[in-house]
């Protein structure tokens, strides 16, 4: 069977670890031409036929000197993945009557700022093209589905929030030049963000409950991995501004506290 990216030139922002690796490889193994931007980049998680620049995505200008890559590279810009961002917790994020003025700042600048930088460049990027493009962002379920015992970062969910709000407003506006926007709302996921949940037995009991599809585990990169790929290709070309939980029926699920945890 033909693979769903064949061709295409994509761009990555946060493609380096965790979820947006698994994304940069499942696009190459799809036939895309790939770039992406990330913090980091270790010869163990350096995705393979991959054209990686190291820099913050905080920075506008970080943005649009990968975007300049992937045109220069592989001739235009196809698509673009937004998955840059993280949890604030350790700046200052928390619940609301305990968030920071630093911390509130910051999230929203980690997971907000970042996305904003990348979706306008490549909305400009595609406009200027004239042939149409598909934008995915990575928010989360805790933006329309919270946890309040377990997972109580308010400026997170805010930022993630927001990102839904600027998902569908583009797409509507953009719609009529073919860029398509969705957004891709994960549960928990084993990642390196996920480690603090994960390493809290309480927390791994819950989610048996919470996320109950196939057998209760955790979220593995290449669940997420999977929807985006389908976003970006043709077999997704009738479809915009939609917000898709991959969240193993988080949003769907009340789960069940453990007794020991009261």
């Amino acid at each position: 069977m033909p693979c769903l990216l064949d061709g295409k030139s994509l761009l990555v922002v946060g493609g380096t670890s965790g979820i947006g690796l698994a994304i940069c490889r499942a696009a190459v193994e799809q036939g895309a031409q790939v770039t992406t931007v990330g913090l980091e980049c270790s010869d163990a998680a350096s995705p393979e036929d991959v054209d990686v620049l190291i820099g913050d995505a905080r920075h506008s200008e970080v943005v649009g000197e990968a975007v300049g890559r992937a045109v220069r590279l592989f001739g235009g810009l196809d698509g673009l993945v937004h998955v840059a961002g993280g949890s604030g917790r350790a700046m200052g994020d928390g619940p609301l009557d305990q968030i920071t003025d630093a911390g509130w700042r910051e999230t929203l600048r980690l997971n907000l700022d970042s996305a904003f930088y990348s979706n306008r460049a490549a909305a400009q990027q595609m406009l200027g093209q004239g042939r149409g493009g598909a934008i995915v962002n990575i928010g989360s379920v805790l933006a329309s589905s919270p946890s309040p015992k377990f997972f109580t970062t308010h400026a997170y969910a805010a930022s993630k929030a927001a990102l839904e709000g600027l998902t569908v407003s583009c797409a509507s506006h953009y719609a009529a030049d073919d860029i398509r926007f969705n957004l891709v709302a994960p549960g928990l996921v084993q990642t390196p963000m996920s480690k603090r949940a994960t390493a809290n037995p309480l927390i791994v009991e819950f989610l048996r409950t919470k996320q109950p599809l196939a057998g209760g585990r955790l979220g593995r990169t290449g669940d997420v991995a999977a929807a985006v790929i389908w976003l970006l290709s043709d077999e997704s070309q009738w479809i915009t501004g939609q917000c898709l939980s991959v969240d193993g029926g988080w949003s769907v699920s009340e789960g069940q506290h453990p007794q020991s945890s009261h």
